[in-house]
């Protein structure tokens, strides 16, 4: 993906953020509007206390609101427009950093990514801010001590689990069939060189019937549907912004000849890649 607009940490640091693999901001007042879709290659934890506008995320729209905590993993295309009212408290932290929190988190990351917003109540946005402060104040400090940032930040990913569990019922998924934790996983891996379910099945030690009829039954789509909406996620990150060309990109995806991966995307998205690349319709 190097093709694609990749911000890393360094991006960001300044004079109070001296580090660069654990990043705290605070936004009083500003606003901020950023329409170049782009990928960051760390993990960031957004929570507003004002604000209106825009978030999108992997082509999706999620409005922003006061009191949500927002998240966005490596990787994922996106995009937003924040209003001038905004107060907004964000942590953006590197992969070997967010490792050693992750398990905090509880769920798979498919239900973080499938909720990327998550909706506060005044008691919950208090604990939030609070925990975001500690963390604030703590990186402030010489030296830093950093099992009271990791400890902090395990906090906030158990509180926005908890909360997540209250509002969605995805996690209820992962944990009576853990194996399909496992295939979302493995896809996310080997989307790129591997499109049977067999494959995935395989690695699973189980038959490509029976993986199916787990996820008809708890995901109510196919297997094979779940390995060609990661493919043509990713070719729609890759189409989102300008470097290589469509034919250069299907390559990528695994696809050597551009006319069957123009079919393939346009059979799924109802565009062909140059179409949704320039933004247009197809009736345009």
């Amino acid at each position: 993906m190097g093709h694609i607009p990749t911000f890393n940490l360094n991006t960001y640091r300044d004079q109070q953020n001296h580090d660069g693999s654990f990043l705290y901001f605070e936004w009083q007042g500003n606003s901020l509007i950023v329409e170049r879709p782009h990928v960051h290659d760390f993990f960031m934890l957004l929570l507003t206390e004002t604000s209106e506008g825009t978030h999108t995320i992997d082509f999706v729209n999620h409005e922003i609101k006061g009191r949500q905590l927002h998240f966005l993993f490596p990787g994922q295309v996106h995009y937003w427009q924040l209003a001038s009212n905004t107060i907004a408290y964000q942590l953006m932290i590197n992969q070997q950093h967010f490792n050693i929190i992750a398990s905090a988190l509880r769920f798979n990351t498919a239900i973080y990514k499938k909720h990327p917003i998550i909706d506060l109540s005044q008691e919950e946005f208090d604990d939030l801010r609070y925990e975001f402060k500690g963390i604030k104040k703590e990186l402030g400090a010489k030296p830093i001590l950093w099992e009271i940032v990791y400890s902090r930040t395990r906090i906030i990913a158990q509180i926005a689990s908890r909360k997540s569990e209250l509002l969605f019922g995805d996690h209820k998924t992962y944990t009576i069939a853990p194996i399909l934790s496992e295939y979302l996983n493995l896809i996310d891996i080997h989307f790129r060189e591997h499109k049977t379910v067999e494959f995935y099945a395989g690695k699973l030690n189980i038959t490509a019937n029976y993986l199916n009829i787990l996820c008809k039954k708890h995901f109510n789509k196919s297997a094979a549907s779940l390995i060609r909406n990661r493919i043509i996620l990713e070719a729609q990150r890759q189409l989102a912004v300008p470097g290589q060309s469509i034919k250069e990109i299907a390559y990528n995806l695994g696809f050597y000849d551009l006319g069957y991966f123009s079919k393939f995307f346009k059979s799924y998205t109802g565009q062909s890649p140059r179409v949704f690349r320039s933004g247009r319709t197809d009736a345009d």
